[in-house]
C-alpha cells in the first residue's frame, strides 16, 4: 500500500501500490494516529502557546516528502500509485524531492488517457490550502510540456 517497513507507518507518496479497498478503515485510522503524532512533536518542540498547524517540525523540514505526503493523504486526497513494473494505475497526488533542500514537488498523475493532466490544475489548487493548514507553503508552476506542478516548503522556509 504505502512502502512501509514491516511494523512501521510510512505516508503515500504517489508512487506505490494501490491501496487494498479492503483496508481502507484501517489506513485511515493509522494516518489520523500519525497526524495527532506530528502535531504532538510540534507541540512539544515549539513552545509554550505556540499553533502547532502554523510551522513544520525540524524533522518535517529535514523530509519534506514524508511530511507533505503525510499532509496531503490526511486532508482526504488520493495517492497516485503504480504498478509492479512502474507503469501508472491510478490518479492522484505524487509527491518527490525538489530541487533544493526542504523543498518537495506535488503532481497530479494518472494512467495515459485517465485525464489527469485536465484535471491538475483544480486537482493542485484544491491541495494549497490543506498544506497551508499545516504550516507549508505552496505555490503552482507550469513545467515542462505545460504541466503543472506545486512546490512546497516550509512558511519562513
Amino acid at each position: 500500500m504505502s512502502g512501509a517497513p514491516a511494523g512501521g507507518f510510512e505516508a503515500a507518496t504517489g508512487d506505490g501500490p494501490p491501496a487494498p479497498p479492503a483496508e481502507a478503515e484501517q489506513r485511515s485510522r493509522e494516518i489520523r494516529a500519525a497526524l495527532d503524532g506530528l502535531l504532538q512533536i510540534r507541540r512539544l518542540t515549539q513552545g509554550q502557546g505556540g499553533d502547532p498547524r502554523a510551522a513544520p517540525a525540524d524533522w518535517e523540514r529535514r523530509q519534506p516528502v514524508r511530511a507533505v505526503a503525510l499532509a496531503l493523504e490526511a486532508a482526504g486526497f488520493t495517492p497516485s500509485s503504480v504498478d509492479g513494473s512502474g507503469a501508472r494505475t491510478g490518479t492522484g497526488y505524487r509527491v518527490r524531492a525538489g530541487d533544493r533542500p526542504g523543498v518537495a514537488v506535488v503532481e497530479w498523475l494518472g494512467p495515459p488517457g485517465s485525464g489527469a493532466a485536465q484535471e491538475e490544475t483544480a486537482a493542485l489548487g484544491a491541495c494549497v490550502p490543506a498544506l497551508a493548514r499545516l504550516g507549508w507553503e505552496a505555490l503552482l508552476y507550469r513545467g515542462p510540456r505545460g504541466r503543472r506542478f506545486l512546490e512546497v516548503e516550509p512558511v519562513g522556509g
